[in-house]
Parts: structure tokens; C-alpha cells; sequence
């Protein structure tokens, strides 16, 4: 399809590097072959889990932030396709698709100032483009009978996964988003911080759990539409289970699953919700690894789970020694999501 970049064995070859005594992910993942029809593909294959990239950043940009994102796609590849294959988790289990080609669009967005009003308003434009390319997709890989497991990019692509899921489902979704802002910005043209907003006022999402939300980065409009969807949107705050003490972790695990996974929903992962993790926003205070690790495998292992998404992380914002390691974060949530849904009782 012309709005994907596929992966291809040839790709493969590159990002593994290869052992003695050892089988690596790269090894034994998946990709379409040559002169196939990549959706008949997925359609035939036995793996599961399907790798979409967004490497982009012009959602982020259109949110006053600054770019970064593009390459977390990249380097999550590395990492991933290093992985041990073993009896813990396979590579045979995986397919990497490729990504949604957004080179022009990129390469438009370097042309535009974020702080003016018409450069602005044109990073919204190339948001929405992207949008309808994420959610065509994503709604491919879900009807194809796969889960799709989206690496990006800036939360803005939260909107066109939730949209194609929704589509392939044929009803709204739900979703549960591990972090601390709660990307519900207002209607104001599309970013990084208004995907769930948007989402939401169009039919695409039902129900919204926002864990771990920062007091502090919470404004009064939102809160405001929080509390008058409250039948919809539930949230806790960082504060009151880390800070405070108020609520417990496990506990409001069980209240947001007992919230989103009795319908089809999405697990959303902002990796800038992470402190001392390489992001435009990054904080030095919030949940662990270890935590946002745990919260991946207790939502993977519901049988509603349709799609992870992680997002925000950007390798190329911190030291060069130290550039690798967002990639192999984000390699550990998808291993961790990949056992969790083929976990035997």
C-alpha cells in the first residue's frame, strides 16, 4: 500500500545481529514477502502481534513541543529484533509490517514555525493526514484477525489507532492511557495532547481511563469536561497513590480494567510519563519501568485487549551514549504485552 514503507527481510538482515549458539527475534519474525498483498498476508499468517512505526514528531510540534519522537521507531526495531527467541516469548509470533510513510509530511514540517499561527494551523493539517493513514491501517491489521502493536511518534496517533479500532470492531472502543497528562486538550486542531478529546466528541471512544494523571499538569477546562463526562472518563492522580497514599497501584489497576475490559480496548503507554526517560516533556518524577512493565502484562492478559500503543519516547533528545536505551524500553513493554497475550493457564 502507498501510505506504508514495508519491512522487509532485507531489513531484517540489517537491524539483527546474529550469534552463535543463539536465535534472535530477528531471526524468526515475519515479514510480507515481495509482490504480496500485505493484508491477504496477515490474513494467512499464524503470528499474532503486528508492528506498525509512526515515525513522526509533527504531532508533538503542534503542540508547542519539540521534535525528537521520529526515531523511537528505529530504534525499538534494534532492540526487538535482538531479543532472545526462546520458550519465553518468539519472534515467529510477530510480523513487522513497516510504517506509515510520512517522509513529505516530515519534510514539510521542518519548514513550518510551530509558534505561528498559520505554521500552527499547517502541523494540524499534516496531523489529520497522518491520522487517516493510521487509522486505515490499523483498522486492516484488526480485521485481518491481529493485534496490532503501534510504536511511535507523538500521542497524537492515539486518535487514528482508537478510530481504526473502533472501525474494525464496528462500535466505539475503550482505553486505558498510562500517563501523566490526559490528552484532552481542546478541539483546537489536531496534536499531540487532544487525540483522546477528539476521539471521544466523534463516537470513536466510549470509555476513558487516565491512570496516574500529574496534579500539576491537569488545566481547569480539563477537569472541568473530565467531571462532566464522569460516566465516561475515570482517572486517578500520580499524587494521590504514590505521593499521598490515598490509593494503592494494584487496586486501581483492577478499578480501571473493571472500567475499560469488558468491551474491545486500547492500552496506551506515554513513555514521557516515565521519569529520566528521553521525551519532550520529560519528567524526574512518576511511576517506574518496572510498574508501567507490570501495568502492560495485567492489561495484556484481558481477552479485550485489541491494540498497545507507545508513544512520546525520543531517543535522539538524550546523550549519545545512552541513545539505544529508549529503543530497548520500549522492546521490553512489546515482550512483555506478546507474553501476556500468549500466556497459557
Amino acid at each position: 500500500m502507498k501510505n506504508i514503507v514495508p519491512f522487509t527481510a532485507a531489513d531484517l538482515l540489517k537491524y539483527t545481529r546474529q550469534r552463535s549458539g543463539e536465535i534472535k527475534f530477528g531471526e524468526r519474525i515475519l515479514t510480507v514477502p515481495k509482490d504480496t498483498d500485505a493484508f491477504e498476508f496477515l490474513k494467512e499468517t499464524e503470528a499474532q502481534f503486528v508492528l506498525l512505526g509512526i515515525p513522526e514528531d509533527i504531532g508533538i510540534r503542534a503542540n508547542y513541543g519539540k521534535g525528537g519522537a521520529s526515531l523511537a521507531w528505529h530504534y525499538a526495531l534494534r532492540s526487538i529484533c535482538n531479543l532472545q527467541h526462546n520458550r519465553f516469548c518468539k519472534g515467529s509470533s510477530v510480523v513487522i509490517l513497516g510504517h506509515i510513510n510520512v517522509a513529505a509530511a516530515m519534510e514539510k514540517a521542518n519548514m513550518l514555525d510551530a509558534k505561528s499561527g498559520n505554521g500552527r494551523r499547517e502541523l494540524s493539517t499534516l496531523v489529520e493526514e497522518i491520522d487517516k493513514d493510521v487509522s486505515h491501517v490499523v483498522c486492516r491489521i484488526i480485521q485481518a484477525g491481529k493485534t496490532p502493536v503501534v510504536i511511535g511518534g507523538g500521542h497524537n496517533n492515539a486518535y487514528g489507532t482508537i478510530k481504526g479500532t473502533a472501525l474494525a470492531k464496528v462500535k466505539p472502543v475503550n482505553a486505558v492511557n498510562y500517563d501523566s497528562r490526559a490528552r484532552m486538550r481542546m478541539l483546537e486542531g489536531r496534536h499531540s495532547g487532544n487525540g483522546f478529546h477528539y476521539a471521544f466528541e466523534e463516537g470513536f471512544l466510549k470509555n476513558y481511563f487516565i491512570f496516574g494523571l500529574h496534579e500539576s499538569y491537569a488545566n481547569k477546562g480539563i477537569m472541568e469536561n473530565i467531571k462532566k463526562n464522569a460516566e465516561r472518563i475515570r482517572y486517578n492522580t500520580y499524587e494521590q497513590i504514590a505521593v499521598r497514599r490515598e490509593k494503592h497501584f494494584t487496586e486501581e489497576m483492577a478499578l480501571a480494567k473493571g472500567f475499560v475490559a469488558d468491551e474491545p480496548f486500547g492500552i496506551e503507554i506515554d513513555l514521557s510519563a516515565l521519569p529520566h526517560i528521553p521525551s519532550d516533556t520529560m519528567t524526574a518524577s512518576g511511576f517506574s519501568v518496572e510498574k508501567a512493565r507490570h501495568f502492560v502484562h495485567y492489561f495484556g492478559l484481558c481477552k479485550n485487549a485489541a491494540y498497545l500503543h507507545i508513544c512520546e519516547g525520543a531517543p535522539e533528545l538524550d546523550y549519545q551514549n545512552y541513545i539505544h536505551l529508549t529503543g530497548k524500553l520500549i522492546a521490553a513493554l512489546v515482550s512483555d504485552f506478546i507474553k501476556a497475550r500468549t500466556l497459557k493457564p
